[in-house]
């Protein structure tokens, strides 16, 4: 699993065992006389190569699908985060100030996630996210309770409910599409 955090160096191994073996069958081809029964192996050769050139064609059609996929899980949370950033607004002026705060706290935190590759800060960044996460639910269940019959608290509630469901959704699908996560 070490060697797959690397894949430069895969590569750099690929291409060099690739080229050996072409370099030995290069040899092997002028060292023997090529008879009828060998000249017919060339539509074999053919036939495999074609069956390669599309396993490689779908191993990047379904490459550039994971891609898209992730990309949308992540422009879906950005948009979960502003959308609740306006609805929080609609509580009352002090819990407005601090459930903004967090957000951009929260909003910060995800960034972090998406550009990080080191294994240890991720771990940080994911128990960070978890504690404001929480943080964020606290800031709206306090006015939902100090409220209950208000339908404005209720949509401030209810979209903090969405950006929590939508950073699940966007490392379900993905996450920085680099490394794996921590813990999964």
């Amino acid at each position: 699993m070490g060697l797959l955090k690397h894949p430069l160096l895969i590569f750099v191994i690929s291409f060099a065992a690739l080229s050996l073996a072409s370099w030995i069958g290069a040899v092997q081809r002028r060292r023997h006389q090529l008879d009828q029964d060998v000249r017919e192996y060339g539509v074999v050769e053919n036939s495999t190569l074609t069956l390669l050139g599309l396993i490689i064609a779908f191993t990047f059609s379904m490459a550039i699908a994971r891609f898209d996929q992730r990309k949308q899980g992540e422009a879906t949370e950005a948009n979960t985060i502003g959308t609740e950033y306006l609805r929080v607004g609609l509580l009352p002026p002090a819990d407005a100030v601090k459930a903004r705060a967090l957000l951009v706290n929260y909003l910060d935190q995800r960034i972090s996630y998406y550009v990080t590759r080191n294994q240890e800060e991720l771990a940080r960044i994911e128990t960070g996210t978890a504690r404001l996460q929480a943080d964020l639910w606290t800031a709206v269940q306090a006015p939902a309770v100090a409220n209950p019959p208000n339908p404005v608290v209720a949509l401030a509630v209810a979209g903090m409910n969405e950006v929590i469901d939508a950073q699940g959704y966007a490392q379900a699908h993905g996450g920085t599409g680099f490394l794996p996560k921590p813990g999964r």
